[in-house]
């Protein structure tokens, strides 16, 4: 599933290609991906302008000159392609008055397309419950330690709970603990304050790096420009299991990068740098 910098990406590229231009067509080629998509959203959008976008998590919320926005999740294998051909699986449309087109392209359909007030968007039930952007003001070591305090999961899982923070997911979650130095199987309340403040600087980092890289490409994800992202070369231990770890290889007691699996999902580390 596509993270914050995957997500964050493909909205700047949206954003730069929609932002300004008045929908001239809004079409829906079925009426479910994940959810039932309101039906009333092809004319609520059509004759609109687009006045800009939002990240929220990994959503992505355009909103236009009529008091609506539109709420998107990619799910686990939607694309939005611009100005291109007509695709398999491509389940909206939209044209606009320069003569552009995006698609939502999602063959799994786990994706999301809602439509409802801007005013209203903090208090969307998918929206309401998450917890602060981590490249926000909102996200600091205090409101982390508050969050984490008394939790008995381990890390790791901790940071995949958007309600702690939002739009951290497995491959963002894994490079963060290894670059702070903790172990992913620590349990997130015995985590110390200065070892919480290191974790804060390294999540804020590692997304930084990978928004500027254009995210990571891993199975379906591309830019909306259809250009791959390039973080996926800069992966410390994400998918690297076996290999040796950077900071240790080749010394007594490195076993190199492990693999385990958490909550269902799997997780890379150096047992022997992190703590």
């Amino acid at each position: 599933m596509p993270e914050l910098p995957e997500v964050e990406t493909v909205m700047r590229g949206l954003d730069g290609h929609l932002t300004g231009r008045r929908i001239v067509s809004a079409r829906l080629n079925r009426p479910d991906i994940r959810f039932v998509v309101p039906p009333e959203l092809p004319a609520v959008l059509t004759g609109a302008k687009v006045l800009g976008f939002r990240r929220r998590g990994k959503f992505m919320l355009m909103r236009v000159d009529n008091g609506f926005s539109v709420l998107i999740h990619l799910g686990m294998s939607g694309r939005m392609l611009l100005d291109g051909m007509p695709a398999l699986h491509e389940h909206f449309v939209l044209e606009t008055d320069d003569g552009g087109r995006v698609g939502f392209v999602d063959p799994r359909r786990f994706g999301v397309l809602d439509l409802l007030r801007t005013a209203d968007e903090d208090r969307h039930k998918l929206l309401a419950a998450m917890g602060p952007e981590p490249l926000g003001n909102a996200f600091s070591a205090p409101v982390l330690a508050a969050a984490l305090k008394g939790k008995a999961t381990p890390i790791k899982a901790a940071l995949l709970d958007q309600r702690v923070v939002a739009g951290i997911g497995n491959i963002y979650a894994s490079e963060a603990l290894f670059r702070a130095g903790i172990d992913p199987r620590r349990l997130a309340g015995k985590i110390s304050r200065p070892r919480i403040e290191l974790l804060v600087r390294e999540i804020r980092a590692t997304l930084l790096e990978a928004i500027a890289a254009g995210g990571s490409s891993l199975r379906d994800y591309v830019q909306p420009s259809g250009e791959l992202g390039y973080f996926q070369h800069a992966w410390k231990v994400y998918g690297r299991a076996g290999e040796a770890c950077e900071r240790c290889p080749g010394l007594p007691g490195c076993a190199g990068i492990k693999s385990i699996t958490q909550a269902g999902r799997s997780t890379f580390y150096c047992a022997r740098t992190q703590r």
